[in-house]
């Protein structure tokens, strides 16, 4: 795991709230595919909030990442990367840069292709000494 000096400050390029969102989202997607059980709730086709993540479906976590900018939707795939194994800590940034380069049609298709995403991520914070707990104290 990567040490980060807690006075030097990291861009990941999107908010650890975001990522936390869209983490606690993935799960349940991820999960309810595999139970066969999504849950559907009218507010959450309105976007993210934190007490309702449980309840997201496919189609809200969707339409979420759609709505980040270019730079967030790259920074979350190269979050993936990292975790997933691709790139290691140091390299998040070549891999941001990659991931802008390949201009992905539909990013949230692609992140959503992805096993355990939100495992992914969330081991990608982690490569780079961040936590999901940090988002916490917002």
């Amino acid at each position: 795991m990567a040490e980060r000096d807690d006075d030097e400050e990291f861009d990941l390029g999107i908010s650890l709230e975001s990522v936390a969102a869209i983490v606690d989202a993935a799960r349940a997607v991820q999960e309810g595919e595999e139970s066969g059980a999504v849950a559907r709730d009218e507010e959450d086709e309105e976007g993210l909030e934190a007490e309702d993540d449980e309840n997201m479906d496919e189609d809200a976590l969707r339409a979420f990442i759609a709505e980040l900018n270019e730079d967030e939707q790259a920074s979350l795939i190269a979050l993936a990367w990292v975790g997933r194994g691709d790139y290691a800590g140091p390299d998040f940034e070549e891999a941001r840069t990659l991931a802008k380069e390949r201009n992905i049609r539909d990013p949230a298709e692609y992140l959503l292709g992805i096993d355990m995403l939100g495992d992914m991520l969330e081991e990608g914070l982690a490569e780079l000494g961040l936590s999901l707990e940090d988002a916490d104290g917002s």
